[in-house]
């Protein structure tokens, strides 16, 4: 992005509420929408494209209001379908995604607040970029001379509980003695509004606990989605590591949450950090029996056939460290239909299916011997 627009989009400003703050969603349309996205068996690219970006924009429109979203875009069926939200629209200039931001950018007040937000966030909700706002200190006191109504009592008017719940909580809360214990604390127990009001307050997104694990770390531990999702969107980071090595993104591989799993995929982890053992985070998922999460995993670009400080892959944790049950016959499935190579042996020179044997693990044994 441009310097010019970093300037635009960050410069100090008088604070505004949410109900004031402009959206930029700049829409890619045409046959080059989502070219890198794979579209499920049967479900059209450029169907499903405009779909996330239509979801994206009512998301934004109900969060802030539709006056105040502005959609770049030259796509008619995403103009058509966006038409009765009542947003704003602007013809992309078709050359790039920094010269359709700032033409947008271009054409809003330059004394109130702007954000750009990508058309491809189809689980955007209202609450959580309303908390995002308020977490980035938007004053909440400020009314809008067009109508002079305050921002809580917009969101009351629409039957908006959620967001009324978080501003109000923010007006309510007098200053903390310290923030960044509070947003650990709020981390914990997964709420989302304290974790709004302590970033508000002054807090550190990374800051540490006595382990030196922060919030995100925390939320991730606790899978607690609305905190982390707050978290990630204010700039915490999935890799940041504590004093046991861990990171948020290697805790998913023990959580075996597919939900976490998959918010902080959207933050580009790096799944080649390793844990205290030597190991990237399949192979916790697979020795604890986490199916759904392998399964996911394994469709990404994580190293499947990584040997730990044990000596262990992924597959020999779940042949060693697992029981033979269905859902372990399971994991062992997916890693082997996912290229994890059967072959590989631990420490001691043996190999999977001579593992598989010794236990009496009679289903895996039979897969195993298959690939031979």
């Amino acid at each position: 992005m441009s310097d010019w627009i970093n300037d635009r989009t960050s410069r100090l400003r008088a604070p505004a509420p949410p109900g004031t703050w402009h959206v930029v969603i700049p829409v890619k349309g045409g046959p080059d929408a989502k070219s890198r996205l794979r579209a499920p068996d049967g479900v059209d690219r450029l169907v499903l494209a405009r779909a996330l970006a239509i979801d994206t924009v009512t998301a934004a429109a109900e969060a802030v209001g539709p006056r105040h979203i502005v959609v770049v875009t030259s796509d008619a069926e995403v103009l058509e379908a966006v038409a009765p939200v009542g947003v704003g629209t602007l013809d992309d200039p078709g050359r790039g995604l920094n010269e359709a931001v700032h033409a947008a950018l271009g054409d809003l007040p330059s004394d109130q607040p702007a954000a750009v937000l990508l058309g491809d966030v189809p689980a955007l909700r209202p609450p959580d970029l309303r908390a995002a706002l308020v977490a980035g200190d938007a004053s909440l006191r400020i009314t809008p001379e067009r109508d002079g109504i305050a921002p809580v009592e917009h969101a009351r008017s629409r039957g908006q509980a959620a967001v009324v719940r978080t501003l109000e909580r923010a007006l309510e809360t007098p200053d903390l003695d310290r923030p960044g214990r509070a947003l650990l604390a709020a981390a914990g127990t997964g709420d989302a509004d304290a974790a709004a009001i302590a970033l508000r307050q002054g807090a550190d997104v990374e800051v540490r606990d006595g382990t030196g694990r922060t919030p995100l770390l925390i939320a991730v531990t606790e899978d607690r989605l609305a905190v982390a999702r707050l978290l990630l969107a204010m700039g915490s980071s999935p890799d940041a590591l504590d004093d046991r090595h861990d990171t948020p993104w290697l805790v998913t591989g023990v959580t075996g949450s597919v939900p976490m799993a998959e918010l902080l995929l959207r933050y580009d982890p790096d799944l080649t950090i390793r844990n205290r053992y030597g190991g990237v985070s399949i192979i916790p998922a697979a020795e604890r029996g986490h199916v759904g999460y392998v399964r996911r995993v394994a469709k990404t670009r994580i190293d499947l056939n990584h040997v730990n400080d044990l000596g262990w892959t992924a597959l020999l944790e779940a042949i060693l460290l697992g029981d033979g049950s269905a859902r372990y016959v399971d994991i062992v499935s997916i890693l082997l239909d996912h290229g994890a190579d059967s072959t590989i042996q631990d420490g001691d020179g043996v190999s999977p299916l001579e593992h598989a044997r010794d236990r009496g693990f009679t289903a895996i044994a039979r897969m195993l011997r298959r690939e031979r």
